[in-house]
């Protein structure tokens, strides 16, 4: 469990557009952890998670891209029922809000990787180590 920095990527919702943000990370050498996309009528967000976040950020900004930053906790985690309710639990009982999350996991892994934006990501970091999830 860690804190992560998030790039948030505010972009046309059309054809081609993630084709080249992931062109743009592959020319320069970063690779993509987590990934998340959610779209409005005119836009897109794309939420990614990449292993190397300033470089990420600057390469954006060249190409114009309205790139945001914000910190979030990555959770590597048992893939069985009952996890993510266990997180979701320990942090309403401190009064943590879950702002968004995202997760994938391949049906026959033991492990998934879990994205959560919580209101507090300082105190929800500490509560999730507290509690040993």
């Amino acid at each position: 469990m860690e804190i992560a920095n998030q790039l948030a990527l505010f972009l046309a919702n059309k054809p081609g557009t993630l084709s080249n943000v992931c062109r743009v990370l592959s020319e320069a050498k970063i690779n993509i952890y987590a990934i998340s996309t959610s779209d409005t009528i005119d836009h897109s967000v794309v939420r990614l998670i990449v292993d190397h976040p300033k470089r990420a950020l600057q390469v954006f900004e060249e190409h114009g891209v309205l790139v945001v930053e914000n910190d979030v906790i990555m959770i590597d985690g048992d893939n069985k029922p009952g996890s993510l309710q266990k997180i979701a639990q320990a942090l309403t009982d401190a009064g943590i809000n879950i702002e968004y999350a995202y997760c994938a996991t391949s049906p026959k892994s033991k492990r998934g990787l879990l994205v959560l934006r919580p209101s507090n990501v300082p105190k929800a970091l500490k509560v999730l180590n507290t509690a040993k999830i």
